[in-house]
């Protein structure tokens, strides 16, 4: 063994420590390396006090943001839409999209909003019924399409191919890899106490639709539907199904060749979830790069014990993994999830958070293709809600959410940096 002289040691010292130190560094420069999305800058847009509904959006692969969002005037409901480009802290004037046509039916949601590969920018949108008929709830499902990225729109074509005086609404909409849009919506043409969804498809950029597609199944007549379509060209379109007169079920549908037929409905949580009505609580739909299909939901379970889930499928839907609680809170009610997923299985989900006081917006995030989430994270600083959610490829995000600050509701937009 070899011993080093006492007067040496300090030279040993002195000769170790920048090693120590940069060991130090790099094992704390690990420690801090961002597992969690960073936060950026905050956009906003103030509508005073008109009442708004929450906005859809989308970040396309430039990082440019798109937002779509109904106001209430004092005649009638108008769509706005509105393109933010990639790096820019303040919100152009929107483009009416409806000014020269006919208005918008509510505001209890978002418009549907979907951006193709080739920059065109689809909105679909619920209209009145005209002629007016004696049923207050009788809709005409619209798309209008831009093809100047945004900058104007056309006049809008009618989706639903029949003329019942019934309602056409809680629609959801795709772009698929060929550039091919599909729609799905809520449509109550077979009787008021039977509504069914419907799905069809546009293979002109929006100049048309195809024959409108009945799906398997009795419809819970309030919960929106969702879409999402897979690089491989599989779509898959979610909506909440009654089961023996009974149980309300999120269950998912795929389609392989490119929306012409749909598989047979598959169940994603069997929450067995009792209720005597509709809970007007739609779930979210995404597909990452190798294919898996996440979905989220809301539900109250056998128990009726409020709680938002996660489930995967890994075989196109045929079959889900058991589900995933993602809120924590025992003092607050979860609600309305949204989900994001990029091509590696990023996860972001957002949510609201609700209290007899309070009505927050959290979210949480997975890197792990949904296997873990971080601790949910408020995102407000006033009363909120209708949250969304938009990723792109690059690892670029955003969230959305309407903050009511009295007299005003302002849109709030959280640009996200995925790790």
């Amino acid at each position: 063994m070899m011993l080093f002289p006492l007067h040496r040691k300090p030279c040993l010292l002195l000769f170790l420590m920048p090693v120590w130190l940069t060991l130090i560094f790099c094992l704390q420069a690990a420690a801090e390396s961002p597992q969690t999305p960073t936060l950026g800058t905050q956009l906003s847009i103030n509508h005073g006090a008109k009442k708004v509904s929450g906005a859809a959006i989308q970040i396309d692969e430039q990082g440019n943001r798109h937002l779509a969002w109904y106001e209430a005037g004092k005649e009638r409901h108008e769509l706005f839409y509105v393109a933010v480009t990639a790096g820019a802290t303040t919100v152009p004037s929107a483009v009416h999209v409806n000014q020269h046509g006919p208005p918008v039916a509510a505001i209890h949601q978002s418009p549907s909003l979907a951006v193709g590969p080739t920059g065109d920018v689809y909105l679909s949108w619920t209209s009145p019924q005209s002629p007016p008929s004696n049923n207050p709830f009788a809709s005409t499902l619209r798309l209008s399409t831009s093809k100047d990225r945004g900058q104007t729109f056309s006049m809008p074509i009618i989706v639903n191919d029949d003329t019942t005086p019934s309602s056409h609404t809680f629609d959801n909409m795709c772009v698929d890899r060929k550039g091919v849009v599909h729609l799905a919506w809520i449509d109550e043409r077979t009787g008021k106490r039977q509504p069914k969804t419907y799905i069809t498809r546009s293979l002109d950029r929006g100049g048309s639709v195809a024959k409108n597609l009945q799906l398997e199944g009795n419809t819970c007549v309030c919960c929106r539907t969702a879409l999402a379509s897979a690089p491989d060209g599989t779509v898959y379109v979610a909506w909440r199904q009654i089961l023996d007169d009974t149980f309300r079920e999120t269950v998912v549908a795929r389609s392989t060749d490119g929306g012409k037929t749909y598989s047979s409905p598959v169940i994603v949580g069997n929450d067995r979830w009792n209720f005597p009505g509709c809970p007007h609580r739609p779930a979210s739909l995404a597909v990452d790069g190798k294919g898996r299909v996440y979905v989220t939901w809301y539900t109250e379970g056998p128990d009726d014990v409020p709680g938002i889930y996660l489930a995967m499928s890994d075989d196109q839907g045929r079959t889900f993994s058991p589900r995933k609680k993602l809120n924590v809170s025992t003092s607050t009610f979860p609600d309305t999830p949204q989900m994001a997923v990029d091509r590696s299985g990023r996860v972001l989900v957002a949510w609201e958070e609700l209290s007899p006081v309070r009505h927050e917006i959290y979210f949480s995030s997975s890197l792990d293709r949904g296997q873990t989430f971080s601790p949910p994270q408020r995102l407000n600083n006033a009363k909120a809600q209708h949250p969304a959610v938009a990723v792109n490829q690059q690892g670029q995000g955003i969230i959305s959410w309407v903050e009511h600050a009295f007299p005003n509701n302002v849109t709030i937009v959280q640009n996200v940096t995925l790790p």
